[in-house]
């Protein structure tokens, strides 16, 4: 029955459906260790929720300053508890990673001091937070006389702990910036347990040293978030993971209290801080979000595996692989190609809930140094923790590919992606 709909609704062919069942039968031990994680995860938010007693109060709207929101503080509690840190803000008015990984930055670096990349380039959007791209002029780090050093990954994506421990042992760096997710690079993102190899690591030759972790994709997918590992900074975005796709906008940043703290007055102002900040009535959203996080991510994850499995079996790279341990929610897949590329994002858009009908052109997007090309059919505009596709469109053509709130939604935008490649070959 469900077959003979796939066919006539969303024109999937029988070969596809073909391809779809041999990769569901492949990657089942997958699924059954995603939903494992997801159980340990689940139990965790909804004891944070039980012991901080979260009622229907907390979800009550505040205007104005925003003093004494217990909404607000609480959330920042339950965040800090799940997450295994002192302390947390969670914000609903920070419009993305790349200004919660910012205000991290301005909040605890001054003119003078020195930060280094440990995992190479950072995300695209970082660079020109950074310096290291764009007008000279416009207050990036580099503006401010904050100098930016990095290490790039080895051959084959392994982290170069060696220049590491000798870079940090022989100049003052104030931090160390640690990208969990792949970006837009060809790498295995990093496990929990390698994040904390490298904490560890800087920490043994440069303790004063703060370790930041971009968490972004990442929130969710093992059992433990890099503030249990040594981190001294996590920062992500609630139209990712932690959002659970019913957080309207909004990030969050975890970690030591005084760090927080600094943080806090960039964000706002020195002296206010994390005590001001009407919720406006989005607390619901993003408790809510919270609790359905895990269950979101495993479908995310789900989708995931299965999207590596079928472009595997159609001969195509794709990073990780479909048994490959996973600690972001990203898919890569290479296609070598702009024209399949493009297709293949085009056809993840096709299967979307929220406009189906529109089709995606690659673009010169705000704080991208190539033309990128967005599927994004999502409920939450941009929301990656929604089925969505993006790539830069520049050699070698890899598309990434995150999100899919429900599995079964979420594979017949792969079923229409992978019959759309089929049609080229």
């Amino acid at each position: 029955m469900i077959n003979k709909l796939l066919n006539n609704e969303f024109n999937i062919s029988d070969e596809a459906l073909r391809l779809l069942g041999a990769a569901e039968d492949a990657i089942r031990p997958m699924f059954e260790e995603t939903e494992r994680i997801a159980a340990y995860n689940q139990a965790k938010v909804l004891a944070a929720f039980k012991n901080n007693r979260v009622s229907y109060a907390h979800f009550g709207e505040t205007s104005g300053y925003g003093y004494d929101d217990m909404g607000r503080d609480t959330l920042d509690i339950i965040f800090a508890n799940v997450f295994g840190a002192e302390s947390a803000m969670v914000r609903h008015n920070i419009v993305s990673g790349t200004q919660a990984i910012a205000s991290c930055l301005y909040g605890v670096l001054r003119p003078g001091d020195t930060m280094v990349s440990v995992v190479g380039k950072p995300y695209d959007t970082m660079e020109e937070v950074i310096g290291l791209r764009g007008d000279n002029d416009c207050g990036s780090l580099k503006d401010f006389g904050i100098n930016y050093e990095q290490i790039d990954l080895l051959p084959g994506g392994e982290i170069d702990f060696d220049k590491i421990k000798t870079l940090f042992s022989e100049k003052n760096i104030k931090l160390a910036l640690i990208q969990r997710s792949r970006g837009y690079d060809w790498r295995s993102s990093l496990t929990v347990n390698k994040i904390g190899e490298i904490i560890k690591t800087i920490k043994s030759v440069s303790p004063e040293t703060i370790c930041m972790v971009d968490n972004c994709y990442g929130e969710f997918v093992e059992t433990k978030e890099p503030t249990e590992v040594g981190a001294d900074i996590i920062v992500g975005s609630l139209i990712k993971n932690p959002g659970g796709s019913l957080a309207l906008s909004g990030g969050y940043i975890a970690g030591r209290t005084d760090l927080i703290e600094k943080i806090s007055y960039r964000l706002t102002a020195p002296g206010l801080g994390r005590h001001v900040g009407a919720s406006l009535g989005f607390n619901r959203n993003m408790y809510q979000g919270f609790f359905m996080a895990p269950h979101v991510v495993a479908q995310s994850i789900k989708t995931a595996v299965l999207c590596a499995q079928i472009f595997s079996d159609l001969g195509y790279d794709v990073c990780p692989s479909p048994s490959e341990k996973r600690s972001d929610i990203i898919q890569a897949i290479k296609f070598k190609d702009p024209d399949k590329l493009i297709k293949f994002c085009r056809a993840i858009q096709s299967g979307s809930p929220i406009d189906s009908f529109v089709t995606p052109e690659p673009w010169d997007m705000p704080g991208y140094g190539d033309p990128v090309i967005m599927a994004a059919g999502a409920f939450v505009q941009g929301a990656s923790i929604e089925l969505s596709a993006d790539a830069p469109i520049c050699d070698p053509y890899i598309a990434y590919m995150q999100g899919g709130i429900i599995y079964d939604a979420a594979k017949i935008g792969v079923l229409k992606a992978a019959d759309a490649l089929m049609s080229d070959n």
